[in-house]
């Protein structure tokens, strides 16, 4: 199947080029100059992942990404001019998957879309393989071997928020909205804490993966290729 991709920029030569990229390898690429116009696309088209510009009139891609997070299951990846760390900080806490700063190269986009459609096509199970550790989201269970762990609960919930989407970047502010809920009255501190003690307990699983802390911004996990 072949997959589609979604170009939001309100620059026609953004586009332009992103459309000889992508169709050159192999996507079906659908185009939008604004968040309103993209939202139109995805009620109306498949659409397997997103490119997504910041600045743009009207719905700018901030509120763009936060409504493919309410309503879409697609990775997303912020691709915009703009580098500084807030900004950043603020399109993760969107939810966006990846962010790419122009001017910037094309390989590295296609390298970084591909590797996020094959997480985002591993997670659509109810079961997540890291190395040897198997998360059984429906039993609540952790299996390395023959052995079954049992974590508390918001700890399970945690390591499974991060494996389901591996080298994504949650801040600390979306895992707690993610794990916690919005009317959690702790601070972001109550993750720090949870992430050392998954570290802790997997601290002799690191052949298999390891959750990242990513400074200024938050955590991920990356699975080690085996």
């Amino acid at each position: 199947m072949r997959m589609h991709v979604l170009v939001v920029d309100d620059d026609p030569s953004i586009r332009e080029l992103l459309r000889f990229v992508l169709r050159k390898d192999g996507y079906v690429v659908l185009e939008a100059e604004n968040g309103q116009a993209a939202s139109g696309l995805l009620e109306n088209e498949q659409v397997h992942l997103a490119v997504v510009d910041i600045m743009m009139p009207g719905k700018d891609g901030f509120e763009l990404c936060q409504e493919i997070r309410l309503h879409y299951d697609i990775p997303v990846i912020m691709l915009t001019a703009r580098a500084e760390m807030e900004d950043k900080e603020k399109g993760f806490d969107a939810g966006t998957d990846d962010y790419i700063v122009k001017p910037f190269e094309p390989k590295e986009l296609l390298f970084r879309m591909k590797a996020l459609l094959r997480r985002y096509r591993l997670v659509s199970s109810e079961v997540i393989q890291l190395g040897s550790v198997v998360i059984d989201r429906r039993g609540y269970e952790i299996k390395i071997g023959e052995a079954v762990l049992t974590l508390p609960l918001r700890e399970f919930e945690l390591l499974s928020q991060l494996a389901s989407h591996p080298g994504r970047i949650y801040t600390r502010e979306q895992l707690i909205q993610l794990i916690w809920s919005a009317d959690f009255q702790g601070d972001s501190r109550t993750v720090d804490v949870h992430i050392k003690r998954l570290r802790e307990r997997f601290a002799d699983r690191q052949d298999d993966f390891t959750i990242t802390t990513i400074r200024g911004l938050g955590y991920k996990l990356e699975v080690r290729e085996g």
